[in-house]
């Protein structure tokens, strides 16, 4: 198995993707080791250096600690993946691990998440990360950073330029947006 690496805008997170599917539960992401008892993400968590793992449907993204030089830590992340998938596993996850919380949002948050799911979560996820929205009030969006765009230095300006301006051109009640 050839595990492949992509660079993301956060030069804290590398985007590692086996070429097989990684999880069948949609995004997930974990800083906590011991949260849970996948040997996979166990051993990741375990890495000197590394601080949290984010899962997508093809890709886990890894953030290590600023002071880690990726040389140091990247052919143990291929090197577990690898032996993980070469147990014969078809993917990280395949169970509903968090509850969605969509069915109670009003019309207008309703409109905020489609927005969100269809034209921005797409754009992030290909950077290795990942946005959830998690409130509107007063015209104020908060949205939750995952993965690769937690802590990446041009996340601000994802926010403002992109994700702001966007549903603010499709729902004038938006006037922020701001992360959690």
């Amino acid at each position: 198995m050839f595990v492949q690496t992509e660079v993301t805008p956060n030069p804290n997170s590398l985007k590692f993707l086996p070429g097989k599917k990684v999880s069948n539960s949609g995004p997930y992401e974990i800083t906590n080791k011991n949260e849970t008892q996948n040997t996979l993400i166990r051993n990741l968590l375990s890495i000197n250096g590394v601080e949290g793992i984010f899962l997508g449907e093809d890709f886990i993204s890894i953030n290590k600690k600023e002071i880690i030089k990726w040389d140091e830590i990247k052919h143990i992340v291929i090197s577990f993946i690898n032996d993980f998938y070469s147990e014969g596993k078809e993917f990280v996850i395949d169970e509903s691990l968090e509850e969605e919380e969509n069915s109670n949002l009003n019309e207008l948050e309703q409109k905020i998440v489609k927005i969100l799911d269809q034209k921005i979560r797409p754009a992030v996820a290909r950077d290795g990360g990942d946005i959830k929205f998690k409130e509107f009030k007063d015209g104020v969006v908060k949205v939750q950073l995952q993965g690769s765009c937690s802590g990446c230095p041009s996340s601000t300006m994802t926010l403002k330029q992109g994700v702001q301006n966007l549903l603010c051109h499709y729902l004038p009640e938006v006037k922020e947006v701001v992360a959690i």
